[in-house]
């Protein structure tokens, strides 16, 4: 548990087996995340290769505005996704401003002073695993009944 706020970027293996603590950093070298089993992970920035591998619960946010997170994501245990549901938006939110807060961190003061445009600069990384036990669903388009 607790919250872990950095100011630069995590070396390899950040995050590994974190089961409970919320951490934000503003970028990771290779295998961020692995084996994650809870918590919350956001990454303003850079992310390594095999993000996520053998990641079975949490959350992790990816701040990615070249769009080419996907490219170093794990992708055979993982969902990714925009941040489709205000659940998620505000979990996310309150971590990049209690970032920016902790750390006087600029590039967090950017993101929060553009949030309206940032927010879709991000990229919700989920395991596949969990989708099943969410408070909320992923997105709204999920929860949403079809006309009849």
């Amino acid at each position: 548990g607790g919250y872990l706020f950095a100011s630069g970027r995590a070396g390899e293996r950040f995050a590994v087996r974190n089961s409970g603590a919320s951490v934000v950093v503003e970028g990771c070298g290779s295998n961020g995340c692995e084996y994650m089993t809870g918590g919350v992970a956001v990454i303003l920035g850079r992310i390594g290769a095999n993000f996520g591998a053998g990641m079975t619960g949490g959350m992790a946010y990816i701040y990615d505005p070249a769009g080419k997170a996907e490219d170093f994501i794990n992708m055979e245990s993982l969902v990714t996704c925009a941040i489709g549901h205000a659940h998620w938006e505000d979990q996310l939110k309150t971590l990049v401003a209690a970032h920016a807060h902790e750390t006087g961190s600029r590039l967090a003061q950017r993101i929060l002073a553009n949030w309206d445009s940032e927010r879709a600069n991000f990229l919700q990384v989920c395991p596949k695993e969990m989708l099943v036990h969410l408070p909320h669903p992923l997105s709204d388009e999920a929860v949403k009944v079809p006309a009849e």
